[in-house]
């Protein structure tokens, strides 16, 4: 599943997110859900979300 739609995307899930300063090297960064922060049913980029540790960023995989 790709995180381009906000109905994939859960509390409590584990993701792999590409933080902003990461988006030109295209790093990502695994966590798990905590706040799902964008409000539209989809976006092209990712949904974005931020992790139980902090850390914000659009979901470019989520793992089953």
């Amino acid at each position: 599943m790709n995180g381009t739609n906000r109905t994939n995307i859960k509390k409590g899930l584990a993701v792999s997110i590409v933080l902003k300063q990461d988006q030109r090297s295209g790093n990502l960064t695994d966590g798990i859900v905590k706040d799902i922060l964008t409000n539209s049913p989809n976006h092209p980029h990712g949904i974005k979300v931020r992790l139980e540790n902090g850390d914000v960023g659009r979901v470019k995989i989520v793992k089953e």
